[in-house]
């Protein structure tokens, strides 16, 4: 682990920020190679709040069974998911009373979605659904205990920071942020919420889900030894693309197509190989010192694929010289693989399968646990409701801007061709748009298309990704 989190000669941090790269240069220089899996345990007491939540406080109120309310910001397919399995928890009333969303249709069909699946569970007034670039903040006014936050990536920083300014409880989806101003920003409002005694839970659901748990735990205790090589996969098929309306401005495609721009999405390393990179950085309890490797469009091309690659595949570096093969594409036709393994001196774990093999590749250990119908997406809401009502507040703040972090490392190397180190990705100015500037659907696009119409693409070797 590096003896700074970030140099001071390079960005100045606040007080929050200093408390996490202290934090993290205790936990690096803590685990000795030889007992890194021993030692390096991260299950908390408590049953049902798991391994990688890194503070959990007892809150002001506890709501035991009271009814929760809940708002929404950000109604498309993984908004209304969530607030779907969290209206399934029981323990008491949790009703949805506030949505937000950027576009009038979105927030329409997640509305007829969720009140078609609990009726009695949904009482969103008319003017409790608010609409535009500034729905959010509306919506935090309101007496809502409990916000969703599941917009594009882009804006998980600044709704963060004001949801905690405005004193709510949080869930927000993965990624935190899709650039390094936005990972600080997060990692202090993280402490901000402790600070305040708010929850804070994200959605990297394979941390909760038990058979994960438990396969970690094993891996901690040391039942293959020392870590030697880790591998991560996300390789899969493309996504959905909306087709340009005449009438749509440059910001409001963008926004509708946000997957393919990376100042709404991170690209595909930061949106969607986040939660297997999570995974080994779990496993190795830490985060990646460099990082090199390689990425591009072999089929992606034209406007409607924005600046985005379909593939990338980069080498990290933890700080004992394991390293992680890390492998993410999407292209259709090609072998699809999810998942995350580990070698070690004493055998080898595919822990997507939670299975341990020893350097035989006998079978020596296997979860036998059954998950609860939705898995990790379900069990993420059982757990943050759980601990809410019992006055406890999960902060996973940290491990999340870590995990984004790492991908964003990873998007920087592959789009530069150069190996990027931690401190060089944490401590980048290189912000990839000021959404607070965003006021409405007219406003200038943080970015332009070319005179062809498409987008400028990075190219390795002269892009600066940092």
């Amino acid at each position: 682990m590096p003896k700074k989190i970030a140099a001071s000669n390079q960005v100045e941090q606040t007080a929050a920020e200093r408390n996490v790269s202290e934090k993290n240069q205790r936990i690096g220089s803590a685990a000795s190679r030889r007992n890194f899996f021993k030692d390096s345990g991260l299950l908390l007491a408590g049953g049902a709040l798991v391994g990688g939540q890194l503070a959990v406080a007892r809150s002001a109120h506890a709501f035991a069974a009271e009814s929760i309310r809940l708002g929404l910001v950000g109604c498309g397919g993984r908004g209304t998911g969530a607030i779907i399995q969290a209206l399934a928890t029981t323990g008491g009333d949790v009703r949805l009373t506030a949505m937000a969303d950027v576009f009038q249709s979105n927030l329409q069909s997640a509305y007829r979605a969720i009140k078609g699946k609990y009726p009695q569970q949904v009482d969103v007034a008319a003017e409790s659904r608010f609409v535009g670039l500034d729905a959010y903040q509306k919506l935090f006014e309101s007496d809502v205990d409990v916000v969703f936050l599941a917009t594009p990536p882009g804006f998980r920083p600044l709704h963060f920071e004001r949801a905690i300014a405005a004193g709510k409880h949080v869930f927000m989806e993965k990624p935190v942020a899709v650039d390094a101003p936005g990972v600080r920003r997060v990692l202090a409002t993280g402490q901000i919420a402790t600070a305040k005694g708010l929850a804070v839970q994200v959605g990297l659901h394979r941390r909760h889900e038990t058979r994960y748990r438990q396969c970690v735990a094993r891996l901690h205790d040391g039942i293959i030894g020392e870590p030697i090589f880790a591998r991560a996969y996300w390789n899969g098929s493309g996504v959905w693309t909306r087709p340009r309306r005449p009438s749509q401005t440059e910001l409001e495609y963008q926004i509708n197509n946000w997957y393919y721009f990376n100042w709404l999405s991170g690209d595909h390393i930061t949106e969607q190989h986040i939660h297997n990179l999570d995974i080994i950085n779990w496993v190795m309890n830490g985060f990646p010192v460099e990082a090199q490797g390689q990425g591009g469009r072999q089929v992606r091309s034209g406007a409607s694929a924005g600046e985005i690659y379909d593939h990338h595949m980069i080498e990290y570096t933890y700080s004992g010289g394991t390293r992680m093969l890390s492998q993410c594409r999407q292209i259709a036709g090609c072998w699809s693989k999810v998942g995350e393994h580990v070698q070690a001196t004493g055998g080898s774990c595919d822990i997507s399968s939670a299975k341990i093999f020893d350097r035989r590749g006998r079978l020596i250990w296997e979860s036998a646990a059954k998950e609860v119908a939705g898995n990790g997406w379900q069990q993420e809401q059982i757990d943050f409701f759980a601990a809410i009502r019992a006055g406890q507040t999960p902060n996973e703040t940290e491990y999340a801007a870590h995990s984004t972090l790492t991908a964003i490392m990873g998007r920087m190397a592959s789009y530069s061709g150069k190996v990027i180190t931690w401190n060089q990705a944490l401590s980048s100015n290189l912000s990839l748009a000021d959404v607070e500037t965003l006021h409405t659907l007219d406003s200038p696009a943080p970015v332009r298309p070319l005179a062809s119409g498409a987008y400028e693409i990075a190219t390795p070797g002269k892009t600066i990704a940092t």
